[in-house]
Parts: C-alpha cells; structure tokens; sequence
C-alpha cells in the first residue's frame, strides 16, 4: 500500500509536530489546504513567517509582544507592587480575559521537569529573582500549572522567594463554576474543601 507523496507527508510530519495535533488532524489539515485555494496556504504561510519575525519577548516579564514597549509593564494603571508568575505566555492571556487581576507578569517560558531535562537554568527563573531584589515588589503569586511540574514549580520558587523578604502566595483551586460535585475527581473536591473560605 502506498502512503501520501513526499510533499503531502512532510506537511502532515510537521503539523502532528504541533502540540494537540495528532495524526489524524495533521491529515484533516493537510488535505484541507490541498483542496483550498492556493491564496489560503499561501496566507497562512506568510502569517507564520510574519509572526516569526515581529514577535519579540518583553526583557523584563519575558510575555510576547509586538513592539519596542511591552503593554503590560508600560501600563502605568497596573499595580506595580505585584507580580503573577506564568509558565507560559498564553497563561497571560487567559488571565487577562477575567479582568480580575490589574499587577505586572512574569513569563518562565515552562515548568521544571527533570523527566524531560528542564531544570531552573532553562526557565526565566534568574530574572524573576532579580526583579524581586530589585525592589517595590511585595507580593508574588504563583500561578503555575495544577499538575506535578507546576507544583514542583510553585514550590521551588516558594522556597527562593521566601528569604527576600517578599509575600509568596498561590492561585487557589477547586470546582469550577458550574460544575456538579457528582463529576469531580477525587483531587478536585480534596483540593476544594482544603480551599474553602468563609462566607
């Protein structure tokens, strides 16, 4: 049996290269673009090009932006006494669409994890310590990831942030909004009652 001609499978090699693509998508994606019109592979190529050329890292919050000035830390607004330590730059994302959270970021561009050869040297962890010796910081909030490599995380950088002198607290967990009891893990509803506050 003959598989797909070498353009179509180096297409299809690359796309499951991406994270949440899996075999069968990358096909999906590559014969949808075989089928498209030629202007729309040729949009989405020049889309990723561009953004890999104007897409620069903040020096200071390690978040992406666009130009010269970050818009995050140049906003003046932003309570400039806290900071929320992210793994990545979509976690910004997700937290700036509560609306909830007004201070500065910093981005570690991923989660210790000795499995996978990723220990401190390999995160923005250094600079987050230099920010904090910096002054006018008074608390930092660790909003890593609920798994093993984000409380590994969390708990390193607790125990590196304690002895500056700064507060160290870490996002909250529990049920979501809207969820039913009866379909929560067993981890979720521990971690909730744990959580609980008074009302």
């Amino acid at each position: 049996m003959q598989g797909p001609i070498q353009p179509v499978a180096r297409l299809i090699e690359a796309f499951a290269r991406l994270p949440g693509i899996g075999p069968k998508t990358a096909q999906r994606l590559t014969f949808f673009l075989l089928r498209a019109p030629a202007e729309a592979s040729h949009e989405l190529a020049d889309a990723i090009v561009h953004m890999r050329g104007s897409v620069l890292f903040c020096s200071t919050c390690f978040n992406i932006m666009a130009d010269e000035s970050c818009p995050i830390c140049s906003d003046e607004r932003r309570d400039r006494g806290t900071v929320c330590v992210v793994e990545e730059p979509l976690d910004v994302l997700a937290l700036e669409r509560t609306r909830a959270y007004r201070g500065l970021y910093h981005v570690l561009h991923g989660a210790l994890s000795p499995i996978e050869g990723i220990g401190p040297d390999e995160l923005k962890i250094a600079p987050l310590l230099a920010r904090v010796q910096g002054g006018g910081i008074g608390e930092v909030i660790l909003a890593t990831n609920p798994n093993v490599e984000g409380d590994t995380t969390a708990q390193y950088l607790n125990q590196l942030l304690k002895p500056l002198g700064v507060q160290v607290s870490r996002i909250a967990r529990g049920l979501p909004v809207g969820g039913d009891l009866e379909y929560a893990d067993e981890v979720t509803l521990a971690q909730a009652m744990e959580n609980r506050r008074a009302i």
